[in-house]
């Protein structure tokens, strides 16, 4: 029969043995040390000053006191060190990194997730709550596939719900994407002037809608004049318009009000023209009154001419005349048309 239990190897009582006491005690801190097990540090050398029933796990190049006992739990007893080899199974408690752990027959390891589990909710290096139930915090989160493809759901009721992903900076959204209260696909941004905007959606045909695009149609109510050589006309009316195209303060010649752009970006101009007099007459579409983007040279009758044009934020944009023509301006005739590309 052994001397010592199985398991903790706990010293037994012997028949006949003298200050039994001793041996009881020695059983006591042993279990003491054992039960409920805590660790104080993984290290490779002794505390300068440990305290007594401290454990620590000994980690090779052990040193010192410790030399030789790399792989064994260093017990503080009664002012010495004893040292104990844990077995497959045992489990304690690691206080510098706040982990419960078990040995696994070489060294100890973070407490396996069983195969098959259900949690209320999880927090991965985060905390979770009752509505965010699954929260993470990392520099990254990679879903990668099993063999073959890989698929991620996300999941609504109905169509008046929302099944989206929103992306934000300091806290504060800016982007949404997803069936967001309808089953159109959008892709909707937050600026700190414009709030929150449809920029994009996709209907359930397949149909795709631009919704914030800068466009115009703009023309003067309808009137025939003949301009002053060199002067302006501009626009009284939006028969179309988009993207937060607008009419700026009236022109000193009367006529109309000049086109201002939205935003910058590249833009398809269409002039079209319609003139009452003979002969050959040149419309410009000018940019701030000082720079002709687009120009167009033609006769009586309607003609047009097209370009691309880059525009900046804030652009106004009216039509320059040169020459004594006699045109009639209005919806179908004299008018501009302008589109974001």
């Amino acid at each position: 029969m052994s001397d010592t239990t199985a398991n903790l190897a706990l010293p037994f009582i012997l028949p006949a043995q003298a200050q039994k006491h001793v041996t009881h005690n020695e059983a006591l801190q042993r279990l003491d040390a054992l039960v409920q097990m805590v660790v104080a540090t993984s290290a490779t050398n002794p505390p300068a000053e440990p305290a007594e029933g401290e454990v620590h796990w000994v980690i090779a190049p052990a040193t010192g006191l410790w030399t030789g006992h790399a792989g064994t739990l260093a017990l503080f007893q009664d002012g010495v060190w004893v040292f104990i080899a844990p077995k497959p199974g045992w489990s304690a408690v690691f206080l510098e990194e706040e982990r419960l752990k078990l040995y696994d027959g070489t060294d100890w390891i973070d407490t396996p997730l069983p195969d098959a589990a259900r949690f209320d909710r999880l927090g991965i290096a985060a905390d979770a709550d009752s509505y965010n139930r699954l929260s993470v915090s990392s520099p990254a989160t990679l879903l990668n596939h099993a063999g073959d493809s890989h698929r991620l759901t996300v999941n609504k009721s109905g169509t008046s719900e929302t099944a989206s992903l929103i992306f934000q900076s300091n806290w504060q959204g800016r982007a949404e994407m997803g069936l967001a209260g309808e089953d159109r696909f959008s892709l909707k941004v937050n600026g700190d002037v414009t709030g929150w905007r449809q920029a994009i959606s996709v209907t359930p045909e397949g149909y795709v809608r631009q919704d914030q695009r800068p466009l115009a149609r703009a023309a003067l109510n309808t009137v025939t004049l003949t301009p002053v050589a060199g002067s302006f006309t501009g626009f009284d009316t939006l028969h179309l318009s988009g993207g937060d195209v607008s009419l700026g303060s009236l022109l000193s010649s009367g006529n109309g009000r000049p086109l201002i752009v939205p935003t910058s970006g590249l833009y398809l101009l269409s002039l079209s023209v319609r003139a009452i007099s003979t002969g050959t007459h040149t419309v410009h579409v000018s940019r701030n009154g000082t720079a002709d983007v687009l120009s167009h040279i033609g006769g009586a009758g309607s003609s047009s001419s097209v370009g691309l044009v880059w525009l900046d934020a804030g652009d106004a944009l009216t039509l320059r005349h040169l020459g004594t023509i006699q045109y009639e301006f209005g919806y179908g005739k004299t008018e501009l048309c302008l589109a974001l590309l």
